[in-house]
């Protein structure tokens, strides 16, 4: 156990009426602390997040152990012992992206509850989650309650870039620490979607794979030169039009076979078939149920960033930029060779992170448990499963032989869009859906 204290600091956020309730819900202000302790990635903050989340667990009676990959990037591991020595491994990551306090309603990091939520960067992704597990687990505690199998919770750094710091750092280094793990779960599933026109129904997508992960540099020389004069080989204008070919570019639709489970459950949930031959122009019509599968038919590759020149008279030798790209299993090749033909002969590219398309069994027993406890929390539940569109910290674990779900159950308000709050503007959870969470990993685990 690190020694310094692990206790958030203290903000000038301010307080309100719902906050001094001692009524207030364990996970809501485990969430409200770790949202005050700022992990913005880049930045490298973890390490007092981790102490933190140390903390918690050892007055829980675990014996958690911190591992600091870097200065500042720190990781925590701990096992809870069950009635089985077969594992689940649920694990999450510490790290946040980046939030500008005047674009928000309510400050990013003041943690602060009001209308019934937690607000700030990472209320949803993920110090939402990692607080479901915290409070999940010190309840056990309390009440003397075992979980049915040994559960390795790993708290990590890093998500939110390579994860060269965080569970790419564990993997290769401690890989020992996750033995016995048939599966995993973590974020970007299990959340409530409610169905158009059905105020009784909400579909609760459990995610099953998630797109690969091809991050680019791409880069375009030509030749430097005084600004007032007729440009030679100009860089800055290659490397525009070849970003503009790969904005521009329309991905053929690819239906993976966990996509075209998903659609065929929607189809049941919803009463009515889906048209398979126009996805696009159907994801757009069911709204939130369509956005289940509106990027996860498709490889895509969008332009993110550009870097070029240090002076306006200056025409620069090379430009720079990068690129997001992600693939649907199966599809990595197709992605890059595209790529290649967008780009043209005169732009080179280079990873910055090239990660493979995981995916875990279905249909699974396992699957099936999680279905069942979040029915048995919601009666309205209609469980389907999902494709994660982005990645998640799994692509690591699956490396050693874990495959991950995406199950970090939430009820939501059918008014909050919950795409929109990953790394959108005030961010917020539902103290209440926080709290469903919280029922629904307690009665999959125990």
């Amino acid at each position: 156990m690190p020694g310094s204290d692990p206790a958030p600091p203290a903000t000038n956020q301010s307080t309100t009426d719902e906050e001094c309730s001692p009524a207030m819900s364990e996970v809501a202000q485990i969430c409200s602390d770790l949202i005050r302790i700022d992990t913005t990635n880049p930045g490298g903050g973890e390490r007092r997040a981790a102490e933190y989340v140390a903390g918690l667990l050892a007055e829980a009676g675990l014996e958690p152990e911190v591992f600091e990959s870097a200065p500042g990037r720190a990781n925590v591991v701990a096992r809870v012992p069950g009635d089985s020595p077969e594992a689940l491994l649920v694990h999450g990551h510490l790290d946040v992206v980046p939030a500008d306090p005047l674009e928000w309603r309510v400050h990013p990091f003041s943690g602060e509850i009001q209308d019934g939520c937690v607000h700030g960067r990472g209320a949803v992704d993920m110090k939402g989650s990692l607080s479901m597990t915290l409070a999940a687990v010190r309840g056990w505690a309390r009440r003397g309650v075992r979980p049915r199998r040994d559960v390795v919770l790993a708290f990590l750094a890093d998500e939110e870039a390579t994860g060269e710091y965080g569970s790419g750092y564990m993997v290769e280094h401690h890989a020992e620490l996750f033995e016995g793990c048939t599966e995993a779960i973590s974020e970007s599933g299990g959340f409530s979607v409610q169905v158009p026109g059905d105020a009784g129904t909400r579909v609760y997508p459990v995610a099953v794979g998630e797109r690969g992960t091809a991050w680019m540099k791409v880069t375009a020389r030509g030749v430097a030169g005084h600004g007032s004069k007729p440009a030679v080989d100009n860089a800055v204008a290659e490397l525009s039009r070849a970003m503009v070919r790969l904005a521009d570019h329309r991905w053929p639709v690819r239906l993976t076979p966990a996509v075209a489970a998903l659609i065929t459950a929607l189809s049941q949930v919803l009463g009515e078939p889906i048209d398979l031959d126009r996805l696009e122009e159907e994801a757009v019509r069911l709204g939130r149920v369509g956005a289940l599968f509106k990027a996860q038919i498709r490889n895509s590759a969008n332009p993110t960033m550009l870097n070029a020149g240090y002076k306006v008279n200056v025409i620069p030798g090379t430009a720079e930029g990068h690129v997001d790209g992600r693939f649907l299993p199966g599809y990595r090749e197709e992605l890059l060779e595209t790529v290649d033909k967008l780009l043209g002969p005169r732009v080179t590219r280079e990873f910055v992170n090239l990660s493979g398309a995981p995916s875990a069994p279905y249909p699974a027993p396992f699957f099936d448990q999680m279905c069942a406890a979040l029915v048995a929390e919601d009666p309205a539940a209609r469980p389907v499963p999902y494709v994660m569109s982005g990645g998640t910290d799994a692509k690591s674990f699956s490396q050693i032989g874990v495959p991950g779900y995406g199950f970090a159950p939430l009820l939501l308000d059918p008014t909050l869009d919950y795409f929109g709050m990953f790394h959108g503007v005030d961010e917020r959870v539902p103290v209440a859906g926080l709290e469903f969470g919280v029922r629904v990993l307690d009665r999959l685990l125990t």
